[in-house]
């Protein structure tokens, strides 16, 4: 009876023909928060997107979701797009799920890394069923600080990365929050964009497919053959890319690998990928280490976490629990110790 409304509504929950082109660039050598450029991302998108529809567990303030230019969904009016789900994580998760089944809208909802939990049924059922689902996640690591090792997210990324169909993606800086943004509306499946709290140096927008493509990419390689690669996730690239440059200085070629999607990145390997040159890698995240473990090959050293933070500035936190550059340059050295020593035995 409506065919204009119908193909409006066929249609709506697919992302625009023209996404790449809305996706926001943002300036290389600034700084901001992966949370602050999926902010950026959803603000771009919204006029454009009219499927876009979704909000937090009482934190959007916090989490960067709220859609800019609409209104809030109430009880007497339906007709907005931002959705207050208030502090209840596992009904917004089973709310979201509703909408992706429902047609017409393509959901997203949010809270903190650590509070994933409370919501952890849900996003199972939405990869059980490969629902379009996006879940923000942010306040991603114990650089969270004050608030402690109760909201500092240790387990969490390599509890969700366990869940089979759901992609878990984690960019380095704000370009890359753009990509992944772009990975996950183009996704058949839901998918966890896992974001920081504190400013992170903006790097060189991604070129081409590499994250859809391989889950990495090289942001930092000064063309001879390395000597060591450094690979991370989130806001130890920053990290990785700081202790490149301080083992520069020390005549090391290093290359630095930024890993947003290590299931995919497991799989390019897998499947043969020259990823990983022949060098000896040192394997960077905030949390606990099991998953890289796995990957990590003979001669590797891996820098995980195996207990839970400390209450104190995100920065004093992290120094204290080895995410410095001095303690990445050690580990690196002793790493390219133990190959020398191979060598020569």
């Amino acid at each position: 009876a409506h065919p204009e409304l119908a193909a409006v509504w066929g249609g709506a929950a697919a992302p625009p023909a023209d996404l790449e082109k809305l996706l926001p660039i943002f300036e290389p050598g600034s700084a901001t928060a992966t949370r602050a450029a999926s902010g950026a991302v959803l603000a771009a998108l919204a006029p454009e997107f009219a499927g876009l529809v979704g909000g937090s567990a009482d934190l959007a303030g916090s989490t960067c979701t709220t859609l800019p230019g609409t209104k809030a969904v109430t009880r007497d009016d339906q007709s907005g797009r931002t959705v207050h789900f208030g502090i209840r994580e596992h009904a917004m998760g089973a709310a979201l799920n509703g909408m992706a089944l429902h047609g017409g809208f393509r959901p997203f909802g949010s809270t903190f890394l650590v509070f994933s939990d409370y919501l952890r049924p849900a996003v199972r059922l939405a990869a059980l069923m490969r629902l379009p689902v996006v879940y923000v996640f942010t306040h991603d690591s114990i650089a969270v600080g004050e608030d402690g090792p109760t909201h500092q997210p240790v387990e969490h990324l390599e509890s969700l990365r366990l869940i089979p169909g759901l992609a878990v993606l984690r960019p380095g800086d704000a370009n890359e929050t753009a990509e992944c943004w772009r990975v996950a509306l183009r996704h058949d499946g839901p998918v966890a964009l896992v974001l920081s709290r504190q400013s992170l140096p903006v790097l060189e927008p991604v070129r081409g497919n590499a994250i859809a493509a391989h889950g990495a990419r090289i942001v930092r390689d000064d063309g001879r053959e390395p000597d060591l690669t450094l690979v991370a996730t989130g806001s130890e690239v920053a990290l990785a890319l700081d202790s490149a440059a301080a083992l520069a200085v020390e005549g090391r070629a290093v290359r630095v690998l930024s890993v947003p999607w290590r299931e995919r990145f497991a799989e390019a390997l897998a499947a043969g990928a020259e990823l990983l040159p022949p060098c000896p890698a040192v394997w960077l995240e905030a949390g606990v280490p099991h998953g890289w473990e796995a990957l990590a090959r003979p001669g590797d050293t891996v820098l995980g976490l195996r207990r839970f933070g400390a209450s104190a500035p995100g920065r004093v936190v992290c120094q204290a629990l080895g995410y410095s550059v001095p303690a990445v340059v050690r580990a690196a050295l002793e790493c390219l110790g133990k190959e020398t020593a191979c060598r020569t035995n």
